[in-house]
């Protein structure tokens, strides 16, 4: 039997968010979403059997992260950034450094 101070958490599943409620919350249209998915500035989680594409919560500070980028680089550059970022947080070498 659990020692009754052992903490216990319970952590609800991530939602996960479809284009046309990350429109309606973002303002970003469902094109420019779906740009970013091609360029692979923003990820899918999954899609669901009808093949619609699943974001996971975390796609809004990402379109954040890209809009405020976009004041000042290129979608190229911005593309570049977020590639580093990801090996950085993989722990992988970063090519040309």
């Amino acid at each position: 039997m659990k020692d009754i101070s052992e903490k216990i958490s319970f952590k609800p599943p991530e939602k996960q968010y479809r284009i046309g409620e990350i429109v309606r919350f973002s303002g970003i249209s469902r094109q420019t979403i779906h740009n970013y998915t091609i360029m692979g500035l923003i990820n899918e989680a999954e899609r669901t059997e009808g093949g619609h594409r699943l974001y996971p919560e975390t796609v809004f500070e990402d379109l954040a992260w890209i809009e405020s980028l976009k004041q000042t680089k290129t979608l190229r550059e911005i593309r570049t950034i977020i590639e580093r970022e990801r090996m950085e947080r993989n722990n992988m070498p970063i090519p040309g450094c």
